[in-house]
Parts: C-alpha cells; sequence; structure tokens
C-alpha cells in the first residue's frame, strides 16, 4: 500500500463530505504532508540536512515558468548555502540577503513546479509560510471540495508519502476571518507567551526562538492574524443589528 493511501486518511476525507449536504459552498481547510519530489530543489536539499529547517516566505512571478522566493534557512552563516542550492537543475538565481534570528534569508529565482500551474488554473492562493524539513513539506490547502479533490489528486501523483494530518470545513461566507489551523496555534501560542500583553510580556524575537521559526516570518504571520481579525470586528460592527 502506498503511503498516500492510508485507511485513515481516506475515512477521514469520506466523513468530512458525507457530513456536508452543502459541501460545493463550503471550504475545505485540511493540511497535508508530503515528501517533495527530487526535481524539486527543496527535497532533496531539504533531505540532505534534516536538521535545519526551511520557510518559504513568499512567491513573485517573474516569467514563463519562473517565480521567485524568499526562504529562511535555519543555522548556517548568511550565503554559506549559495553554492549548493545553485547546483540544482530546476534553480536559476541564488541572492544570499541577510541574517534573521538563528538563520538567513534568502531570494532564490527558480522553475515553477507543477502544482503552481494547477493552482493558477483553479485560481487557488498559496498558503504561506511553506515549511519544510528533512525532505517533506508541510502544506496547508484552502479550497472548495473539487479544488481540494484536485489538489489531493496532483500531490498523489507526484509525491510517493502524502498523508491528510488534518481537514476542516467552513461556510464560504466565513473564509475570511477564519483564521487557519497554523494561525490558530500561532496566535494561542503568541497570547500564552505574553506577546500581546500590556506591557508587552516577550519581544519578537524571543517569541521566534521559542516557535523555532524565523522573526520574518513570525511577523508576517501575526501581521495576517491581526488583519483578519480587525476585518471581522469591522464586519460586524457594520451588519444590521
Amino acid at each position: 500500500m502506498r503511503r498516500s493511501d492510508r485507511p485513515e486518511d481516506a475515512e477521514r476525507l469520506r466523513a468530512l463530505r458525507q457530513s456536508a449536504p452543502d459541501v460545493a459552498e463550503r471550504l475545505f481547510i485540511a493540511t497535508l504532508r508530503l515528501r517533495i519530489p527530487k526535481t524539486i530543489w527543496t527535497g532533496p536539499f531539504s533531505a540532505a540536512h534534516p536538521g535545519i529547517r526551511l520557510e518559504a516566505l513568499n512567491r513573485t512571478e517573474v516569467g514563463r515558468n519562473a517565480s521567485v522566493s524568499d526562504y529562511w534557512i535555519s543555522g548556517a552563516q548568511a550565503g554559506e548555502w549559495t553554492r549548493e542550492i545553485e547546483g540544482y537543475p530546476d534553480v536559476l538565481r541564488v541572492e544570499g540577503l541577510a541574517e534573521v534570528g538563528d538563520g538567513c534569508l534568502y531570494r532564490i529565482t527558480y522553475r515553477e513546479p507543477p502544482v503552481l500551474g494547477l493552482y493558477r488554473k483553479l485560481r487557488l492562493p498559496v498558503q504561506f509560510p511553506l515549511r519544510i524539513q528533512g525532505g517533506y513539506l508541510a502544506w496547508e490547502v484552502v479550497a472548495r471540495r473539487a479544488e481540494f479533490d484536485r489538489v489531493l489528486q496532483h500531490a498523489r501523483e507526484h509525491s510517493d508519502d502524502v498523508s491528510v494530518v488534518s481537514v476542516r470545513r467552513r461556510p464560504l461566507r466565513s473564509h475570511l476571518p477564519m483564521l487557519t489551523d497554523a494561525q490558530q496555534q500561532l496566535l494561542t501560542s503568541a497570547m500564552a507567551a505574553g506577546y500581546f500583553a500590556v506591557p508587552r510580556g516577550i519581544t519578537l524575537t524571543d517569541l521566534a526562538k521559542r516557535l523555532g521559526r524565523s522573526k520574518s516570518s513570525v511577523s508576517e504571520s501575526i501581521a495576517i492574524i491581526e488583519r483578519k481579525l480587525l476585518e471581522t470586528a469591522l464586519r460586524a460592527a457594520d451588519s444590521p443589528r
């Protein structure tokens, strides 16, 4: 049995679909864990260095089938991984930008993997940050049922190890104010650490170290959380009573 065909995954998805009569109008919010194909540089690179962590923070298209992303990579000095990353066939350019926290920030231009073409066709946004370690990617998907099924099918066709870590559903209208699992976990951890206390009980730098993440990634994620919560509050204030 392929590890992507785990019985618990099938049961989780079956229960989710059977319990949603209006499933076409609902979003699936799922976290997948998959082995990155060897044709994508982050797979063999992170597998060769299982102790380091990578976070893809963003993505911008820069040409036909090419994108550029900022990656935070734990450990090592600025630029230390440049030559090794440049050696992968799908990598077009590598810039070591700066040391950030206990790692370094790199700007990497690369040939797009096929999944980005699928996301573009389905008009789905990629959920950042993407976390990578030991050859595996934690991939959060926010999509309607049909779109989710396409993404899951694609993952199983291109990876020999795919598992559904968690899956939730929500009405489509509640998507904007809703926090993803990762955002909810970050908010809970930040509140418990005293980040939102007055006066603040922990600095952003120390919070990032405690969570084992880059400072820039935590800062960007908290900003998104705060925006979502503010949008929710404003909509509630504007709604008829």
